[in-house]
């Protein structure tokens, strides 16, 4: 009992005025219709994780009910990002194709309380999934649950699924970001790279934040030409905010989901191409798991064409949707 009032108020202490009246009004209606389009029906709902209120968006094919339940997804998005960002656009299409999905911020982001905000923590993240994944199973239009992760999601998952029993029936990864330490110096500039953004961590006040990308801030998570997050007719949206706590990189560059992967007991599909960020992670994790069998569909495209380019969005969709049907349909595949 302490203990989940700590987190509450952890959770709470450093949410702002606007997170606050946001999670107000959510509590007073529970959940309430966000927008109805011609195939689904949008729902804003709340949902609790180890105290912390978490904002989501449950999207509902048309004629989903308690008396003609669907399978349905949790879906999250890359590291640092929003539910309306790339996880609305896979929500979207599986709730063309019949298949509920919930996308939602995690503690410390976007509309969910949690601080501080801003921190990229896979262990936090992986816990959020299965609040979530919990909430997704208590809906009466929801049968079997499945999860799909894009980018670096799929590693929260795949931790979730390894040592928190993530509640369920299959796993589809897109454009997976999957690093072991190797991986991470390749990426991160090697042995002094790695120790450099480690002793900055260890330096930095718990709110102290770089930015998330920048094309001219070498301290930045993401430093380069990444128009995806930089432009505003992509990802740099009013929901977002470019910025990740320093301390950060001590949580990411320790996190190897890489080393889970044999753990992941449940049917999993894993989308991926060759000229993506880290495809070499996919395979090295692929070497590890046994039963069920992975599949793999090796599609052209790089990193970013899998979050917003449409014909490569919706191809990986097409794919999900299809396992998830033979998946999460009562007699599917276990």
């Amino acid at each position: 009992m302490h203990h989940a009032a700590a987190l509450e108020r952890a959770c709470r202490a450093q949410s702002s005025p606007a997170h606050k009246n946001v999670l107000e009004l959510d509590r007073a209606t529970s959940i309430f219709a966000v927008r109805r389009g011609a195939n689904d029906m949008i729902e804003r709902v709340v949902l609790e994780s180890e105290g912390c209120k978490l904002v989501g968006r449950l999207h509902l094919p048309q004629g989903a009910s308690a008396t003609s339940p669907l399978p349905a997804v949790v879906i999250g998005g890359s590291w640092l990002t929003v539910k309306e960002q790339m996880a609305a656009r896979y929500a979207e299409r599986l709730a063309s194709d019949g298949i509920a999905a919930l996308t939602f911020d995690f503690r410390g982001f976007g509309e969910s309380e949690g601080a501080p905000r801003q921190h990229e923590s896979p262990a936090k993240k992986a816990a959020d999934f299965v609040a979530a994944a919990r909430f997704l199973a208590a809906r009466p239009e929801v049968s079997r649950v499945g999860a799909l992760g894009v980018c670096a999601s799929a590693g929260y998952l795949v931790k979730a699924i390894a040592e928190h029993a993530l509640p369920v029936a299959s796993l589809v990864t897109v454009a997976a970001w999957l690093h072991d330490a190797s991986i991470v110096r390749a990426f991160y500039g090697g042995e002094d790279g790695v120790a450099g953004r480690l002793a900055a961590a260890a330096r930095a006040s718990a709110d102290e934040t770089i930015p998330a990308a920048s094309a001219t801030d070498p301290r930045a998570a993401m430093f380069g030409p990444f128009d995806y997050y930089l432009s505003p007719s992509r990802a740099a949206i009013p929901a977002w905010r470019n910025e990740m706590t320093t301390r950060s990189w001590h949580d990411w560059l320790s996190f190897d989901p890489i080393a889970l992967g044999a753990r992941v007991h449940v049917p999993s599909l894993h989308v991926h191409s060759r000229a993506a960020a880290t495809p070499m992670g996919l395979e090295r994790m692929l070497a590890t798991m046994r039963e069920p069998t992975p599949r793999v569909i090796w599609r052209d495209g790089d990193q970013f064409a899998f979050y917003d380019d449409e014909p490569t969005v919706r191809a990986a969709a097409s794919d999900a949707a299809a396992f998830f049907r033979e998946t999460l349909v009562e007699g599917g595949a276990r």
